[in-house]
């Protein structure tokens, strides 16, 4: 089993569920908090954890919707209450581990959720009281599990980012077992969106060089395996190899996002029952042509670089391989099929505007930008 401490301790192999009674003794975490979802507990891989965790006194918060919500956030802060519980973990895909950093926030800190979101001002008001929580992921996406921050849609639609070192996941366990059964689907999503990742941190004109190996190897990971992981789902070494990408795009994305992320977070916003990695999917081919030009100037060939990285012959097939990779993973044609309305644009370009996304990737993006990129990509 490889033992990883960076950003946190991650344990990493088949079957590490196995270590999560340990993990909460070594965090600290008597009365645990699972959060997860409906699917995740039908598919029985809920149980899997709970089977590890023996004889600590467990409640269940299976409330999780696809994107997680403040209201969510409250409804799960009641089961806290009347569980007296002492620590969280979170049992699912990045929509459960982020609902977890949202109560975390909101179980020991005073005032509304959104008084906390990053464009608010509200990252240093959370605080090393936040609830410890250890991160148990069923799908290879988010990497919430090694991250610092969470996507929760708040009270008034907008989907905002809540970003502190304290809301990290004290424990990462990251058991590819447990993603054996995923749907193809959610698979080519949630791989796609551990692809965006890599992607957009590397282009990031950030200055994080130990960030950049991470996120260039993740996506040569990710590039190789993702379409056997969704061809077929049993296929053991190739979710290995997607957990550990979608690890390391988490890991490297401390460094920022961009134009695809900020995007997606207002489009999700809108419409909440639009996926996260589906929405990456369909942005980053037109993203990457206006990436281009930033690129050329910096002189720093990083296109070049993440081509070579999927084995492609120059940056310029960029946008066709990632185009032509959608279409092979089975995922929507473009935003239109997701029936997004071009009537939404307005709305859309003025949350990317204002996400905390916008202003970390490599060519700042006027409203025209997204306008051109919406445009593109439906």
């Amino acid at each position: 089993m490889a033992s990883i401490f960076y950003i946190t301790q991650v344990q990493f192999d088949f079957g590490a569920v196995r270590e999560l009674a340990a993990e909460c003794a070594r965090v600290g975490i008597c009365r645990p908090l699972v959060i997860t979802d409906a699917g995740v507990r039908a598919a029985g891989v809920l149980q899997k954890a709970l089977d590890a965790m023996k004889d600590l006194p467990v409640a269940v918060f299976d409330g999780t919707p696809s994107n997680p919500t403040e209201a969510a956030v409250r409804a799960a802060r009641e089961a806290w209450d009347a569980h007296r519980a002492d620590g969280l973990v979170a049992v699912g895909g990045g929509s459960s581990i982020d609902l977890a950093k949202g109560l975390a926030i909101l179980a020991t800190h005073p005032g509304e959720l959104k008084t906390y979101a990053t464009i608010e001002g509200g990252s240093p008001k959370i605080t090393a009281a936040a609830a410890p929580l250890i991160a148990v992921p069923t799908t290879a996406g988010t990497g919430s599990e090694v991250a610092r921050g969470a996507i929760v849609i708040v009270d008034d639609h907008r989907k905002l980012g809540f970003h502190s070192w304290h809301l990290v996941p004290k424990a990462a366990i990251c058991d590819p077992e447990l993603t054996l059964g995923l749907p193809s689907g959610l698979t080519a999503a949630t791989g796609m969106d551990a692809v965006a990742h890599c992607m957009e941190t590397f282009m990031s004109a950030a200055f994080n060089p130990p960030a950049d190996g991470i996120a260039l190897d993740g996506l040569a990971r990710a590039w190789a395996h993702i379409e056997r992981a969704t061809r077929n789902g049993g296929d053991r070494e190739a979710r290995r190899q997607m957990m550990s990408a979608s690890m390391q795009g988490a890991m490297a994305f401390q460094k920022g996002l961009g134009c695809v992320h900020s995007l997606s977070h207002s489009l999700g916003g809108i419409d909440p029952r639009l996926h996260h990695g589906t929405l990456n999917a369909m942005f980053l081919p037109t993203v990457v042509r206006f990436n281009a030009d930033a690129d050329s100037v910096r002189g720093e060939r990083r296109l070049e670089r993440m081509a070579q990285a999927m084995g492609l012959a120059s940056a310029a097939d960029l946008p066709a391989a990632l185009v032509d990779m959608n279409a092979r993973l089975g995922l929507p044609g473009g935003l239109a099929a997701m029936g997004v309305d071009a009537a939404w644009q307005e709305r859309i370009v003025s949350g990317a505007l204002l996400d905390h996304c916008h202003k970390t990737n490599p060519r700042l993006a006027s409203a025209d930008d997204y306008r051109d990129m919406l445009a593109a990509s439906m």
